[in-house]
């Protein structure tokens, strides 16, 4: 096997999974997912907040907006969708 085929391999074996605020809900089992990072600036050092909107499959349509979730990577479902929902961390406040 070549090293390319291994680390195919590896990543199917081990998906990313980020967390990340629902910020819309409005598609049909899907979801949009802004995900935060910390970056340090290279030269003044500060830390800046960078974000990713990012589409996530949710199969049975139970996310909310503000929710808090765990997705994972997962083959391409559609033309934007390479993520899948995985948990629900922590439930939106609704009145």
């Amino acid at each position: 096997m070549s090293e390319s085929e291994t680390e195919v391999q590896a990543q199917a074996k081990n998906p990313r999974a980020v967390s990340g605020v629902v910020v819309s809900d409005r598609m049909s089992k899907s979801i949009t997912v802004k995900v935060e990072r910390r970056v340090k600036h290279p030269v003044y050092g500060k830390f800046v907040r960078k974000s990713t909107k990012i589409h996530a499959h949710d199969e049975q349509n139970e996310c909310q907006v503000g929710d808090t979730v765990t997705v994972v990577e997962c083959r391409p479902i559609s033309k934007t969708k390479t993520w899948t929902l995985q948990s629900v961390d922590v439930r939106a406040t609704g009145v």
